[in-house]
């Protein structure tokens, strides 16, 4: 009696599973990247930010470029020349290193902020999208083998995401 129950249960499972289609949707994360508008306003707000630093830098690349070519082409200097003007070049790289690793902190770390909002988004307008279209999953289109274009998503999903504020 309990193995025809048991039998009967797992029938009963097997069945449903068979019987249940899954409703899907596809996206192009690629293209919704590429046509966001926020990751657009924060790369030229980032590209606006770092400019006076990425100017200083080529400057401090300029100058430290003529002080390694000044040397080079005056061999005749005397010991505290070549002193003043080692020292010279050595506080100029310190300070362009120092200026590049800020510089190079600060760009990671607002793209990593713009990667998490980015994505944040792009997960709330998947499930949006699955409730409003009655869908059991929404996967990006490089994960899918194959799939029928009706599914794409990915233009509701552009448009959805640049909407958020």
């Amino acid at each position: 009696m309990k193995k025809i129950l048991m039998s009967l249960v797992f029938a009963g499972l097997a069945s449903t599973s068979v019987v249940h289609a899954a409703g899907y949707g596809v996206v192009d994360l690629e293209r919704v990247v590429e046509n966001s508008m926020y990751l657009k306003q924060q790369n030229v707000s980032l590209q606006q930010k770092v400019k006076p630093q990425t100017t200083k830098l080529e400057q401090l690349a300029k100058e430290l470029e003529a002080l390694q070519q000044r040397a080079q082409q005056t061999p005749n200097l005397s010991d505290a020349e070549k002193q003043k003007m080692s020292a010279q070049f050595q506080t100029q790289l310190k300070e362009f290193n120092t200026l590049q690793q800020s510089v190079q902190s600060t760009v990671q770390s607002t793209i990593q902020l713009m990667n998490k909002t980015l994505g944040d988004r792009v997960k709330q307008v998947a499930e949006q999208l699955r409730k409003e279209n009655n869908l059991d999953i929404v996967l990006n289109k490089n994960s899918a083998l194959a799939y029928d274009p009706k599914y794409d998503l990915t233009d509701k999903m552009i448009q959805k995401v640049n909407v958020i504020k």
